[in-house]
């Protein structure tokens, strides 16, 4: 069986890619996260308390669902999360640890996403996905991971699966589904997924 890669993204410091083309962002001294929240017209106040690693999932996430219509009329449990990184949340865990250093109080608010998983929460919530989520710890992008997770989960129990590769400063993320809705002619392989990682990857 044949699946297809219809929609993918790249999230980096200063830019973003969506199918292989350029979001045009105003000029700004805006962290990127904040640029693309802006560029989404998006009005989500809880997205303001999300640690980095789950905004730029987040918003990979609202870019490939903007970029395929596809996506809402699958069924609340046919899409499935696939996310991986090299350091699960060890940033916002410093972080953490820093809030009750020298007799400090704890902060719930990072508290939260001291684990990686939350970010899949978060994308969950968002879109009522409650399909098969995933996410796991890897030194580097394994293309070999995504391809055959990817296959097993949508000929077993999901229609669509939206992957993530994400770090504060390179995230990438792709939507695998049975049929090439998009028609971007991107067959799953790992020859294809190798390739349009490496496309804007710095």
């Amino acid at each position: 069986m044949t699946n297809y890669i219809t929609s993918y993204c790249h999230i980096l410091s200063d830019e973003c890619w969506v199918n292989g083309k350029k979001i045009a962002l105003q000029d700004s001294d805006d962290d990127i996260t904040k640029q693309l929240y802006n560029y989404l017209e998006m009005d989500y106040p809880k997205f303001f308390k999300m640690d980095r690693l789950s905004k730029t999932a987040f918003l990979g996430a609202e870019l490939i669902k903007n970029n395929n219509l596809a996506l809402l009329n699958y069924k609340d449990d046919e899409v499935g999360l696939l996310f991986s990184n090299p350091i699960s949340s060890a940033e916002t865990d410093l972080n953490f640890l820093k809030s009750y250093q020298n007799g400090g109080m704890p902060s719930p608010a990072l508290f939260v996403y001291t684990l990686p998983n939350i970010l899949l929460g978060e994308i969950a919530i968002r879109n009522k996905w409650y399909g098969e989520s995933v996410f796991t710890v890897s030194e580097n992008f394994d293309a070999a991971y995504f391809l055959s997770y990817c296959n097993m989960l949508l000929n077993k129990c999901q229609e669509a699966v939206l992957c993530g590769w994400i770090k504060n400063n390179e995230t990438f993320l792709f939507l695998v589904e049975k049929e090439d809705v998009n028609q971007l002619n991107l067959q799953l392989s790992l020859e294809q997924l190798n390739k349009i990682y490496l496309k804007k990857i710095k």
